[in-house]
């Protein structure tokens, strides 16, 4: 058997997330009407930010074996609203407010709003099929 080695860390991966929720965010906020495909974005961006919020200890993890204990509370800290916002997000999405799903987005893009993502991106539509996949999580 062959050993396999991850190339990805925890910082591309929020990266890449952070990009793709940035791009349906836009996505989701230059419709005109709510459609089966809102249903996806916002559930893309729910669980990309619980996954962002998971990696967090993940990326800490090397700081605290060395006792930089400072730096790794800073930086749960630096991202801790990502949770706030997933779980809050998530209630606004599971209760229909509306009003407060779109709250919730632009504080997200303000949270984002180093992330530049061109208009001509390559990463297509990341929140295809991910409804269903909420769903089986709910």
């Amino acid at each position: 058997m062959t050993q396999i080695i991850k190339t990805s860390t925890p910082g591309t991966e929020r990266d890449h997330l952070s990009k793709a929720i940035v791009i349906t965010i836009r996505a989701f906020l230059r419709q005109q009407e709510l459609s089966p495909e809102a249903q996806d974005m916002l559930a893309f961006v729910i669980l990309a930010l619980e996954e962002i919020a998971a990696g967090i200890d993940k990326s800490v993890a090397a700081w605290e074996k060395r006792d930089y204990w400072v730096k790794a509370d800073k930086y749960r800290m630096e991202w801790h609203w990502t949770g706030e916002n997933s779980r809050a997000l998530k209630q606004a999405f599971d209760n229909e407010n509306w009003s407060d799903v779109m709250d919730i987005l632009v504080r997200i893009m303000q949270k984002f709003e180093n992330i530049k993502v061109s208009d001509r991106h390559r990463m297509g539509q990341p929140w295809k099929g991910a409804f269903e996949l909420y769903k089986k999580q709910a």
